[in-house]
């Protein structure tokens, strides 16, 4: 048995950062903590986009949020505008807000579905308050708002604003490049030391792998396996670049599909994240380049910037003694904006784990199962997107509409398909209403629905639906347009 007294994390960026923030202020000085990284080494800042539970992550730590918005140039994030997925011309937005009202035996899709029978032509997004406020491009929110939304930021100065976080709660950081990880010679492995390039050694009984996708402690020197999810997630480069905003922010992300994969627009309060995912067996890297830089507004900020990956998963997320972080754990492609808070909910999930006494399987085995079972699910969620769709308008999309995919997402769909019926498991990240709105949005319409919603009469629910519709519509046309909610909250000395 050996003590965690020292926690090394190998390299920075916004997973490392992260990692760092959150260890500081959950162990609260009862480990050591030293961060590695190289001004050398570039980090992949595209994971700009993000998702609600980012605030509770936020309200753990302390954070100041309107500080926090003017050091990371961030907007507010009401869903994702989904424009090209389940067919050419046509679009939805997966939102952050509750749809409707729910009955204890029937989620509200019922109710939706039945008010179509009796001639109700209301989009089923209607009775989302935050679908109409991104609909409306406007925004509100304060200490008593019960608006669900998150946030678009600045990956590098996210990194450098928990950066000071964490250094003010003691966190040392080491300028370094890492040229060796050194083992145990006691046979058991473990990594014992870095070594960095001027030759110092930074030793530690627990190591944080947020190298990116090379894992360096967790696959180059542990060989630690990864699993291969590309026959169900084809696209594996993408291509980034940033613009000048041309137009008032919007409180949505854009994802728009193309022939081949889907292009990204993110807009932060100064300018403008683009991108584009690909399949490169479909689309080169020079004609992806091509038609990123043609279909972009605003004067470019940055030289377009190369991604390569391989979507899935390490075999293990902890090995031995090193836990893989980031990109170093895996990699699932940023449509529904995941990749952030997949890192803290690592993070989160090792602290509630932490090995304080000594490093023992069975917690090594715990926080595998949940961090496996996590990935699984969000995994199933994002093939969903290319599985439902009605395009075959190119072979990508041919070859995703009939692929075989999970049984676990082939019996959601068939569920759904049959009955109307979704479901959310225990410590699953995304909700019935993100599951029912995509596969509507994208047009897989249920065959029937729960008839205890005609127990209702025709008249009381006309009532009900017509009278829900309408004072969603009024709450959100409420709200201040988004940008100026943006310049009143974001101004210095607020």
């Amino acid at each position: 048995m050996q003590q965690t007294k020292k926690v090394v994390i190998a390299g920075g960026g916004t997973a490392g950062w992260i990692t760092a923030a959150a260890m500081a202020k959950l162990a609260a000085g009862t480990i050591d903590i030293t961060l590695v990284e190289s001004d050398q080494i570039s980090t992949i800042g595209v994971g700009e986009a993000t998702i609600p539970p980012m605030r509770v992550f936020h309200k753990l730590l302390g954070f100041d949020e309107q500080e926090f918005m003017r050091e990371t140039s961030a907007t507010f994030k009401l869903g994702i505008s989904f424009e090209n997925w389940g067919n050419v011309d046509e679009k939805y937005i997966h939102s952050f807000g509750v749809t409707g009202k729910n009955s204890y035996l029937a989620e509200f899709v019922h109710f939706w579905l039945h008010g179509k029978t009796l001639g109700h032509t209301a989009a089923y997004g209607d009775y989302c308050v935050e679908l109409q406020a991104a609909k409306m491009g406007r925004f509100a929110t304060s200490e008593k708002s019960k608006i669900n939304f998150a946030y678009h930021l600045e990956a590098s100065r996210y990194a450098a604003f928990l950066r000071k976080y964490s250094e003010a709660r003691h966190v040392k950081r080491v300028e370094g490049k890492i040229t060796k990880v050194n083992q145990r010679t006691d046979g058991s492995g473990f990594i014992s030391s870095l070594q960095l390039q001027n030759g110092e050694l930074i030793e530690g009984d627990l190591f944080i792998d947020c190298t990116g996708f090379r894992g360096l402690l967790i696959e180059q020197t542990l060989n630690t396996g990864y699993e291969d999810w590309s026959h169900w997630l084809p696209c594996d480069s993408a291509i980034a670049v940033q613009t000048s905003s041309v137009s008032p922010s919007l409180p949505y992300t854009r994802s728009i599909a193309h022939d081949s994969g889907w292009q990204w627009r993110i807009p932060l309060q100064h300018r403008v994240g683009n991108g584009i995912v690909y399949c490169s067996k479909y689309l080169s890297d020079d004609d992806a380049r091509e038609r990123l830089l043609n279909d972009i507004d605003g004067k470019t900020l940055s030289d377009p910037l190369q991604i390569k990956f391989k979507t899935g998963k390490r075999r293990k997320h902890w090995n031995k003694n090193c836990v893989a972080l980031g990109l170093a754990s895996g990699f699932v492609e940023p449509l529904e904006s995941t990749s952030i808070h997949l890192v803290m909910m690592g993070v989160i999930r090792l602290m509630k784990l932490f090995p304080y006494q000594d490093i023992n399987q069975s917690l090594v085995d715990e926080y595998n199962r949940e961090t496996k079972e996590e990935l699984e699910k969000i995994r199933d969620f994002i093939i969903l997107h290319y599985q439902v769709t009605q395009r075959e308008d190119s072979h990508f999309w041919r070859y995703c509409k009939n692929m075989e995919i999970p049984d676990s997402l082939k019996h959601r769909i068939e569920l759904f398909k049959r009955n109307a019926y979704t479901y959310q498991e225990p410590n699953e990240l995304f909700r019935v209403d993100s599951w029912t709105q995509v596969m509507l949005g994208q047009g897989l319409i249920p065959d029937s629905y729960h008839h205890i919603v005609k127990t209702m009469a025709d008249a009381e629910l006309d009532q009900f639906l017509s009278s829900m519709r309408n004072g969603m519509k009024s709450i959100a046309e409420s709200f201040p347009l988004h940008q100026d909610f943006i310049n009143r909250y974001c101004k210095a000395g607020n």
